[in-house]
């Protein structure tokens, strides 16, 4: 199961989360969603949650927790939306409360190597790409994406990661109107095969995909088109 960014929190400036955070140990949001876990024996990607940084500043993470309630591990939010939207918010700048994860994520489960990214992350192809050198089978997608650049990007950029990297595309999106009207958020959550297909989605309102996947697409697709073998370009490093 994947939740969506700010799952347990959202609405508000990005700084109000500041009073739900906690270190990594004493996140009271972390038990719970582990809990769940282990109550419902899922895996779980806990959407992102807010841990304290050592700056002053939080990280926005995302959880994989085992069908024990164990974390199996985590990342936190490379990229950070510092831009500027043609909507009722105008402005966003995340940099101001959260603090940018240092490294990439793919976590081993019993049905493959999982590669874990949020939101803003899906425009850096770099990201997908080292997650798929580091053997990802399937990349979750926890999101909040604008109303307006969703329309616009949402879904051409999770069908190209999926292209590129043959890894299936698990994408799980706020939808809605927020914080009295001064957000708007795009949905359209999505579950996109290794071949770019739109194997399930949600366009619009509150709810929840379901669908079975098989692994053993990618392995008959990567080599048919082996890509990884034929890149010319330097493996991808972070700066």
């Amino acid at each position: 199961m994947v939740l969506p960014e700010c799952c347990l929190l959202f609405g508000g400036h990005e700084s109000q989360q500041l009073a739900y955070a906690c270190t990594d140990e004493h996140s009271e949001l972390k038990q719970e969603l582990a809990a769940m876990a282990a109550a419902f024996g899922i895996y779980l990607v806990a959407g992102t949650i807010p841990i304290l940084a050592g700056d002053g500043r939080i990280y926005s993470r995302s959880y994989l927790f085992d069908d024990q309630g164990q974390t199996l591990g985590h990342y936190d939010k490379l990229h950070l939306f510092d831009v500027d939207i043609k909507d009722s918010t105008k402005s966003y700048r995340e940099s101001d409360t959260f603090c940018p994860g240092e490294r990439v994520s793919v976590v081993d489960t019993p049905f493959g190597k999982v590669g874990m990214a949020i939101c803003y992350d899906l425009r850096f192809a770099d990201l997908f790409r080292a997650m798929r050198l580091q053997g990802a089978d399937i990349i979750v997608l926890p999101a909040a994406f604008t109303r307006v650049t969703g329309k616009a990007h949402w879904q051409p950029l999770l069908q190209a990661r999926a292209i590129e990297n043959q890894c299936f595309v698990l994408a799980a999106a706020q939808w809605g109107i927020h914080n009295e009207g001064r957000r708007e958020t795009w949905g359209h959550s999505s579950i996109i095969g290794p071949w770019g297909e739109v194997i399930a989605q949600k366009p619009e309102q509150c709810g929840w995909l379901t669908s079975s996947i098989d692994i053993s697409e990618t392995v008959e697709i990567r080599k048919g088109i082996p890509v990884v073998e034929h890149n010319r370009f330097s493996d991808p490093k972070l700066s």
